[in-house]
Parts: C-alpha cells; structure tokens; sequence
C-alpha cells in the first residue's frame, strides 16, 4: 500500500496524497514497537 500511494504522488503530485502516504509509513514505524510489547506480556503468565 505505501509503494501505491508514493507511485500516485510522484505521478499526479497531489498533496493529499503525500500526506496519505506519511500517515500510512509513520504507522508502519508504529506496527513493531506495539508488538514488541504484546510479546512481553505474553511471556508474563498471568496468576
């Protein structure tokens, strides 16, 4: 999805589609950080 929405702002060079795509790749830096935690609080067995 981030190489569609780059591919359509470096043809059309709208500005919506420029900021789409920042959205999308600063929740594709988010997505690991948020996993990481769901995996430690996996290894913590809840009693």
């Amino acid at each position: 999805m981030l190489d569609f929405t780059w591919k359509v702002f470096s043809q059309t060079g709208n500005i919506d589609t420029y900021l789409l795509f920042k959205e999308l790749e600063q929740e594709r830096r988010e997505i690991p950080d948020n996993q990481e935690e769901d995996l430690a609080e996996i290894d913590f067995p809840i009693s």
